[in-house]
């Protein structure tokens, strides 16, 4: 074979990338060193494309003083889809006709999702159902009621896989349609005593999992993971959650969504219910049956086509705007959380222009970036 059979003339342009080999490259993107949400859409942003950010990653890395920067090698992405495959899992990208939209609006969405059975139930009104893990008999029984008959009602009812409260909501709603967020990657099933649980789910409802294939949950993925419960849903009901409760950060994390926060009630002197208690006396909407959550939401009616990508890119920045901008956003921060949009608002800059300096600084691992779009100073 001779070297022109090898290769393509000169002369012609290069084939314009597949929406195949976009995806690829945005899952290398993502997978990529110091790389978080947040990064990941400020570079897809200034760059077009996933492999325009690929190709200038490594210089953004350096310019935030990285040297010796790698991005994600191919083979690590080729076994992750070889793995999902094996595994029955499918990916779901951002702007996918099956991405949920009301996932879709939230500030940190997933730019991925694995998915292992019905991806349909994304096309239906969700609502969360969370709570205590060491839950009572009677809030075990308030949680097959509220997931039977909102199930009845037309809402898919999401959770977290957990014991207590979220398995008891799962079982309930089995039958209507269910789906349960992982920690970890969608074929890594925890706790083990809900193995039973998940294949069934796996059979007549969804596990969901923004994690690699094979990735073993952490105690870091698990707030992390309670803002896709929240994102995916109209509204949030924790049924039981003790004062220091992961169910309560996912009621946070709706807050911060700007969706509904419903609470069942229970007595004082119960501590799995002093959780609850707290939300009711902050606020949260009190419920003593599907009934009072229908009566607030409303009948279940169909979410709207999923979300477009944004795109518009910000004015290139000089060197010198971008190192005063740097050492006014180090100043404001500190080891206490900000939210995002509360510092651009007392930067006074526009926010097309602080993103991609907060991209340098979180690459550069300055700055840290935690869930519901919160900033810390890295000591």
């Amino acid at each position: 074979m001779t070297d022109k059979e090898h290769f393509p003339s000169s002369t012609h342009p290069p084939l314009p990338p597949t929406p195949e080999d976009e995806q690829f490259a945005r899952l290398r993107l993502l997978r990529s060193r110091r790389v978080g949400i947040a990064t990941y859409k400020r570079l897809l942003i200034e760059h077009g494309t996933a492999q325009n950010a690929l190709a200038a990653l490594p210089e953004v890395a350096r310019a935030a003083g990285v040297s010796d920067y790698k991005i994600c090698p191919e083979g690590v992405v080729q076994a992750e889809l070889r793995n999902g495959r094996a595994a029955g899992a499918r990916l779901i990208c951002f702007g996918d006709q099956h991405y949920p939209r009301t996932l879709a609006e939230i500030d940190d969405a997933p730019p991925f999702l694995w998915a292992i059975g019905d991806t349909n139930l994304l096309a239906r009104p969700m609502i969360s159902l969370v709570g205590a893990r060491n839950a009572s008999s009677l809030g075990t029984r308030m949680a097959k009621s509220l997931a039977r008959d909102l199930g009845a009602a037309g809402y898919v009812v999401v959770s977290g896989l957990a014991r207590g409260i979220d398995a008891a909501a799962h079982h309930a709603a089995l039958p209507t349609g269910t789906v349960a967020v992982q920690a970890g990657g969608v074929d890594v099933i925890y706790p083990v005593e809900n193995t039973e649980l998940a294949f069934a789910i796996a059979k007549a409802g969804l596990r969901l999992s923004e994690h690699p294939i094979g990735m073993r949950p952490m105690a870091r993925h698990f707030p992390s993971r309670n803002r896709i419960i929240s994102g995916l849903s109209r509204a949030t009901i924790v049924v039981e959650a003790a004062a220091k409760s992961g169910s309560l950060i996912t009621a946070r994390d709706a807050l911060d969504q700007g969706r509904d926060v419903l609470a069942v009630p229970g007595h004082p002197f119960d501590a799995r219910a002093a959780g609850c208690n707290m939300l009711l006396r902050d606020g949260a909407t009190l419920i003593r049956s599907a009934a009072d959550v229908l009566e607030i939401l409303g009948a279940a009616t169909a979410p709207e086509l999923p979300l477009a990508p944004p795109a518009p890119a910000p004015r290139k920045r000089s060197l010198r705007e971008s190192a005063a901008l740097h050492a006014q956003i180090l100043a404001r921060l500190g080891p206490s959380p900000v939210a995002e949009d509360q510092l651009i608002r007392d930067l006074r800059a526009p926010a097309a222009e602080v993103a991609p300096v907060l991209v340098d600084l979180e690459l550069d691992g300055q700055i840290s970036r935690q869930a519901g779009g919160l900033l810390s100073k890295v000591s």
